[in-house]
């Protein structure tokens, strides 16, 4: 969750084949979605920058009434204080639909999302995006991709993929992450079964992000890794969690 970026092609959450030469058939529609219940996550946080170690903690905790929903994540940074991401929005037949996605580090840049408008808006006056069916900002999505194998966990075989407008705080892209295998992590909080997905980068800056989804936890983010071509990682791994 610690990372972060409208073009034709994001779909609503949707399901295409796996990846091959020739274009993947029409998305497949997803039709049923568990959005998790409320839960506080701690994390070890692990990485390296330019060759130096370094160790954080993060918090990440989700809120859902049924209706609306409320996420946020916040890494500490000794001596650096904290970076915090947050998301809110509504809860529908679609599931997550976002309405303001925020990025503080000291002060804070935030993404509008106006559905009313079709379109994102964002503080730091970059320029406005279309809003596309389905657009994630970069901490929901990871939520929405847990509602969505969680309401349909047979429905995610192993090279699928899952394409999403991935919206940040002053711009947004699409991102696909590929569906692989299930196996057991051996985590900072002990050893969990967990579907692995990655999406490739798209951009020189733009890292590999891997994320392991546990059905043991609502198919909540149990490790997510960033890996910048340089070699410079992140790697956050699930400790505990709480009601």
């Amino acid at each position: 969750l610690a990372a972060a970026t409208p073009t034709e092609g994001a779909s609503n959450g949707a399901v295409e084949a796996s990846a091959s030469p020739s274009p993947p058939p029409p998305a497949k529609a997803v039709r049923a979605y568990a959005i998790p219940p409320p839960a506080r996550r701690r994390y070890a946080v692990t990485g390296e920058v330019k060759g130096f170690p370094y160790y954080v903690n993060a918090e990440v905790a989700w809120t859902q009434d049924g209706k609306t929903y409320d996420a946020r994540m916040e890494i500490s940074r000794f001596l650096l204080g904290s970076r915090v991401q947050t998301s809110t929005g509504q809860i529908s037949g679609q599931g997550l639909e976002p309405t303001r996605f925020g990025d503080k580090v000291k002060s804070e840049v935030a993404a509008h999302f106006e559905r009313e408008k079709g379109k994102v808006s964002f503080s730091a006056n970059t320029p406005d995006t279309p809003l596309l069916a389905g657009a994630q900002d970069q901490l929901s999505i990871f939520m929405q991709m847990a509602a969505m194998l969680a309401g349909d966990p047979r429905g995610f075989p192993e090279g699928s993929t899952l394409s999403f407008q991935a919206v940040g705080p002053r711009s947004a892209d699409t991102w696909v992450f590929t569906v692989g295998g299930t196996g057991t992590q051996s985590l900072a909080g002990g050893e969990l079964e967990a579907v692995h997905l990655w999406r490739n980068p798209s951009g020189e800056y733009d890292p590999k992000t891997e994320v392991w989804l546990a059905p043991a936890l609502g198919y909540l983010p149990v490790r997510i890794r960033l890996t910048q071509r340089n070699g410079d990682f992140v790697d956050q791994q699930w400790k505990s969690t709480q009601p």
